[in-house]
């Protein structure tokens, strides 16, 4: 069997006034997997359990981010995730906002035919 990658899904989060850099993450998640339902497993005969979901992150402070709270947004499959340096934090009218980016990849394990 080899991971072969279905789809690449993207998204952003944020985080307006509270500077939790796990709540900007875990948003980023969710836009990324909700903007549309993936039917190309079911479609090659695999059930939604068998996904291979692969969370990155980028966050400013990723030893911030509660990965398990990330994780927590997908909601099927074998979910791995990361955070990685990236996203923005900035000033916006006195406050800090933090903007997170997120890619998931979805894979399933396919036997390859030569």
């Amino acid at each position: 069997m080899a991971k072969t990658q279905f789809a690449v899904q993207m998204g952003m989060g944020t985080d307006l006034k509270g500077q939790n850099y796990t709540k900007a993450a875990a948003l980023a998640v969710h836009d990324a997997l909700h903007r549309n339902f993936l039917t190309m497993g079911a479609a090659f005969g695999f059930p939604l359990e068998a996904m291979i979901v692969d969370i990155r992150v980028g966050v400013g402070k990723p030893e911030c981010v509660d990965l398990e709270v990330v994780k927590a947004e997908a909601p099927v499959g074998t979910v791995h995730a990361e955070a990685v340096l990236g996203g923005l934090d900035t000033e916006m009218m006195g406050q800090m906002t933090i903007i997170a980016n997120a890619i998931i990849t979805v894979s399933f394990d396919v036997e390859k035919t030569e």
